[in-house]
C-alpha cells in the first residue's frame, strides 16, 4: 500500500484527489491524508509512529509555510521521506530551487494524474 499526504491550502484539492485516485482508494493500493498547510503537515509527520508513510505531495505557493520551507524541514527531520512538489507556475527557479533543498520530483498544475501515478509508483518502488 502507498500512503501519502497531500499538502496544499485549496480545500477542493483533497475532492480531486479522492475522485483521480478512488479505485486505487477503494483496491486499498493508496491511502491518502490531507493537509491544508505546511504547519498541520509537519503535526502530522511528527505524529507517525511506526513512520509508515512514503511520500508527500507538497503545493508550493501557500500562504504562511511554503512548500520550499515545508521541504526545507522534511529534509532535515525526515531525510528519507521523498517529497514531490506541485505548482501552478512552471518557473525554473522554483524547480531548481525544489531540486537543491531535496525534492523527489515536480509537477505542475493542472495535474496530469496518469503521469502523477506513474512517478508515485515509481518513487513507493524506490
Amino acid at each position: 500500500m502507498i500512503k501519502m499526504l497531500v499538502v496544499d491550502d485549496e480545500f477542493d484539492v483533497e475532492q480531486l484527489f479522492s475522485q483521480r485516485f478512488r479505485r486505487e482508494i477503494r483496491e486499498g493500493a493508496v491511502r491518502i491524508k490531507f493537509a491544508f498547510n505546511g504547519e498541520d503537515a509537519l503535526q502530522y509527520l511528527r505524529t507517525l509512529d511506526p513512520f509508515d508513510l512514503v511520500l508527500v505531495l507538497s503545493d508550493i505557493n501557500m500562504p504562511g509555510m511554503t512548500g520550499l520551507e515545508l521541504l526545507k524541514i522534511i529534509k532535515q527531520e525526515f531525510p528519507s521521506l521523498k517529497v514531490v512538489m506541485v505548482t501552478a507556475y512552471g518557473d525554473e527557479n522554483n524547480f531548481q530551487n525544489a531540486k537543491s533543498i531535496g525534492a523527489s520530483d515536480f509537477v505542475t498544475k493542472p495535474v496530469d494524474f496518469s503521469i502523477l501515478k506513474e512517478k508515485i509508483q515509481l518513487l513507493a518502488a524506490s
